[in-house]
């Protein structure tokens, strides 16, 4: 029986693109790519954990449904410390040197870390060769894989070098969900909770219901949760393409949680997905304080992330965490900060973000300070 597959289309003009979303797409990944190619030449990248589970499998199924295709493969070490300036040369001095083309095909097989990675160096390589995402994460199957941001961590700080560069295709086989640790699955699930939570308070409310179920394996309930996050955000992209406004709700909790990933040193020590929960966590009792929102949303947002067995609170997190003025300093080197002022992602209620450029400091310090004190 043929699984159901969704498609997403992200409407941006000439560089308007699908998101295809369903169990299987990984085997039928030829016929899905071969309307790109202009010639039977595609490189591929991937890391070590995800390439010994699915390098094989893809290649065997591009070789076997498009005839005389020649593929390359780079494999990079696994992990959040690979997407940085070494790695990135090493990519597309290989990339140079497998003499890919503008009318190639380059693969981001992988996470996060290579679809960023992978989709900066497709941009800057021979000023920009399509490339294709295959994301085998929850994380970068509903948020990093759409959007066309890629980039590289600095040691200034998270994604502060980079491109807006859009894929050619996105594949998005929920099957391989299935080979996920429960904890990189959670650490995905808290972007699928962001969603709700800056923009759809009846996905929230499906959230709070099937979300244990998607965690234990229901695959209709990962297409679903899946396909509404990518329609969500590539409803946002097409309108906001280059974040000039509406697309910064996307980072409803991420200014919190990049200072939080600086400050553990980008290690295993916080997973970005469990960054971003604590830092919706965080960002909803700040709208408390600020009289945005009733005390009782904040409340309701750490309630579902703890049934779902995710990280909460800065207690949370293993080890030693700088002190609040320490973590106001790298949230200042955040991306979304302008004209030296922190921009937040507030909430009225849930499903009703907005951007705010005025929250005191003190406020935000206080808010630190204490969460600091429940460790």
């Amino acid at each position: 029986m043929t699984e159901a597959v969704e498609t997403v289309n992200v409407a941006l003009g000439a560089r308007a693109y699908d998101v295809r979303i369903g169990a299987g797409l990984l085997d039928r990944a030829g016929a899905e790519v071969a309307p790109l190619l202009r010639r039977p030449r595609l490189a591929i990248v991937t890391d070590d954990n995800v390439g010994r589970l699915h390098l094989a499998p893809l290649v065997a199924a591009l070789t076997a449904q498009i005839p005389g295709l020649t593929v390359s493969t780079l494999t990079l070490p696994a992990g959040e410390a690979t997407k940085g300036w070494p790695e990135f040369s090493r990519t597309v001095e290989w990339l140079l040197a497998e003499r890919i083309e503008r009318r190639d095909i380059v693969v981001a097989l992988g996470g996060g870390v290579i679809g960023d990675l992978v989709g900066f160096a497709a941009a800057v390589l021979r000023r920009g060769v399509r490339f294709v995402q295959i994301p085998t994460s929850l994380l970068a199957q509903v948020d990093s894989s759409v959007g066309g941001k890629t980039g590289i961590n600095s040691t200034h700080g998270k994604n502060l070098v980079g491109a807006f560069h859009q894929p050619a295709l996105v594949l998005a086989d929920i099957a391989v969900l299935d080979t996920l640790p429960s904890r990189d699955f959670l650490a995905g699930y808290g972007e699928v909770a962001k969603y709700g939570l800056l923009g759809d308070a009846a996905f929230f409310d499906w959230l709070e219901r099937e979300g244990p179920a998607l965690a234990g394996g229901d695959r209709a309930g990962r297409l679903k949760a899946v396909a509404r996050s990518v329609e969500m955000k590539a409803g946002i992209v097409a309108r906001d393409e280059t974040e000039e406004g509406e697309r910064a709700l996307l980072n409803l909790g991420h200014t919190f949680c990049h200072a939080l990933e600086a400050a553990t040193g980008y290690s295993d020590r916080l997973l970005h997905g469990e960054g971003v929960a604590i830092g919706c966590a965080l960002a909803f009792e700040l709208s408390a304080r600020l009289g945005l929102c009733a005390q009782e949303e904040p409340s309701r947002v750490r309630a579902h992330l703890r049934a779902m067995g995710m990280k909460v609170d800065l207690s949370d997190i293993p080890g030693e965490l700088p002190d609040a003025d320490e973590l106001l300093q790298l949230m200042a080197q955040d991306k979304k900060v302008q004209d030296g002022r922190l921009r937040f992602i507030l909430a009225r209620g849930i499903g009703q973000a907005f951007v705010a450029d005025d929250v005191p400091g003190g406020v935000v310090r206080g808010l630190l300070a204490d969460a600091l004190a429940g460790r």
